[in-house]
C-alpha cells in the first residue's frame, strides 16, 4: 500500500503542468503553430487558379482538442516537452484549419517518437512508455476541463498515435462521466475503432456510436485511407478488427450516410507533414504553386469499402488526361523509392477530406447545441 502510494505520488509529480502555456502547442488567442499560413491555391478542372485566403473565426462557439500523430524526431523512445519544427508543422498540416470554426487546444505530450517507431519497424525494442503519453494528454484534458471548457462543446481530433491516445481518453475518462455531455464528436483518424461487424456501436464503447449523419452529435468519425486501386494488403496494421466478429469502423466525412462522394481536400503543396519541400507539379502548365496548400475541386472522391476483412476509406483520383491538372496525388510512405503499401495514404489521412472534416465540425456543433 505504501509502495503503491509512493509510485502514484511519483507519477503525479512527473506530470507536466498544463497551467504552463509552454506545454501547449496551440492555445486560442496567441501566435503559435495554429496561426501558421493556411492560404490555398485552388486549381479548377479547366486549370484556372485562384488563391483562397484563410480566416479564423473571431468568436468561435465551440472548442477542438487535438492530439498530434507520431512525429517527434527526438532521439529518445519518448519525446520531451519541447516541440520541434516537426510538431509545429503537423499542427499547421492537420488542425490549424479547424480554427475556422473552433478554439484549438493542442497539448505537447511525451509521445512515442518517430525514432522509436522506425526502430520497432526495423526489429528493435526501444523502451517506449505509452502510458506516459496517455497520462500527459489526460492531464492536459483535465486542465482544459477545469479552466477553459466552461460548458462548451468540444470536438476531439487525433491522428495515428494521437487517435490511439484519444481512443483511450474517450473510454477511460469521458464515456459515462459528466464530460460526455460536452462531446460534440470524436474524430479518430488513421487508427482502428473496433465495432461489431455491420454495427455502429459496441466493440469498444457502449454509448458512443459511429457518425452516420452530418447532423449527428456525440459520435465518432474514423477511417484509414488507401488508394482505391491499392487496397490494404494482408500485412496492413490498419482498417481491420482486433478480434473475430469485429471490424474497423469506417465513416466517410464526405458522405457519412454512405456511398461515394467528391472530397474537399487541402493537400500540402510540397513536401509532407514532416518537412516542407518543393511544390509538386499540380498542373501540366508547369505554373508554380506558392501557397502552402492546394485544393483541386472534383479531383478526389472517397468511399468506405469493405473487402478481404478490411474496412477502409478508398481514395479515388478522378484523373482526366484531357484536363490540365495533375492525374495523381502524393501521399504514400516510401523507403527509398519503395512504397509501403500496408500504410496506405497514412500521411494524408486527414488532408484528403480536411475541408469536409472542418465543415462537419460546425454541423455537428449545431446538432449538439440543439440538445443543450
Amino acid at each position: 500500500m505504501i509502495l503503491a502510494l509512493a509510485l502514484a505520488m511519483a507519477a503525479a509529480s512527473d506530470t507536466p503542468d498544463y497551467r504552463n502555456t509552454a506545454n501547449w502547442l496551440c492555445r486560442p488567442g496567441r501566435q503559435d503553430a495554429c496561426a501558421a499560413d493556411l492560404s490555398t491555391t485552388v486549381i479548377a478542372a479547366d486549370g484556372k487558379r485562384s488563391v483562397e485566403p484563410f480566416k479564423a473565426a473571431t468568436d468561435p462557439r465551440f472548442d477542438c482538442f487535438y492530439v498530434y500523430p507520431t512525429i517527434s524526431l527526438d532521439t529518445t523512445p519518448n519525446s520531451d516537452l519541447v516541440p520541434g519544427p516537426e510538431e509545429q508543422r503537423v499542427a499547421q498540416f492537420q488542425v490549424a484549419r479547424f480554427a475556422k470554426n473552433c478554439r484549438v487546444f493542442a497539448p505537447v505530450y511525451r509521445q512515442v517518437t518517430l525514432t522509436a517507431l522506425r526502430s520497432i519497424m526495423g526489429g528493435g525494442t526501444p523502451a517506449i512508455d505509452r502510458e506516459m503519453a496517455y497520462a500527459d494528454v489526460k492531464a492536459a484534458w483535465d486542465d482544459y476541463l477545469a479552466h477553459d471548457n466552461k460548458g462548451r462543446g468540444v470536438v476531439l481530433i487525433g491522428h495515428s498515435q494521437g487517435s490511439l491516445v484519444l481512443t483511450q481518453l474517450l473510454g477511460r475518462a469521458i464515456e459515462g462521466t459528466p464530460a460526455q455531455k460536452q462531446l460534440v464528436s470524436a474524430m479518430l483518424i488513421g487508427s482502428s475503432v473496433p465495432v461489431p461487424v455491420g454495427k455502429d456501436v459496441g466493440g469498444l464503447y457502449r454509448t458512443i456510436p459511429l457518425c452516420r449523419s452530418a447532423d449527428q452529435a456525440g459520435c465518432i468519425v474514423t477511417y484509414a485511407s488507401f488508394r482505391a486501386d491499392s487496397p490494404p494488403p494482408p500485412t496492413s496494421r490498419f482498417a481491420k478488427g482486433d478480434r473475430p466478429g469485429v471490424e474497423a469502423g469506417c465513416t466517410n466525412p464526405a458522405a457519412l450516410g454512405g456511398g461515394k462522394a467528391a472530397a474537399h481536400a487541402y493537400l500540402n503543396a510540397g513536401g509532407n507533414m514532416l518537412v516542407q519541400g518543393p511544390a509538386e507539379a499540380w498542373s501540366k502548365d508547369g505554373g508554380a504553386v506558392t501557397t502552402p496548400f492546394v485544393s483541386l475541386p472534383g479531383l478526389i472522391s472517397t468511399e468506405c469499402v469493405s473487402k478481404d476483412g478490411f474496412n477502409y476509406l478508398a481514395v479515388t483520383v478522378n484523373a482526366d488526361p484531357a484536363d490540365p491538372r495533375t492525374d495523381t496525388i502524393p501521399g504514400d510512405i516510401k523507403v527509398g523509392t519503395a512504397i509501403l503499401k500496408d500504410w496506405g495514404l497514412h500521411l494524408i489521412d486527414m488532408n484528403v477530406v480536411q475541408g469536409d472534416l472542418v465543415d462537419l465540425s460546425a454541423r455537428q456543433y449545431r446538432a449538439w447545441a440543439k440538445t443543450r
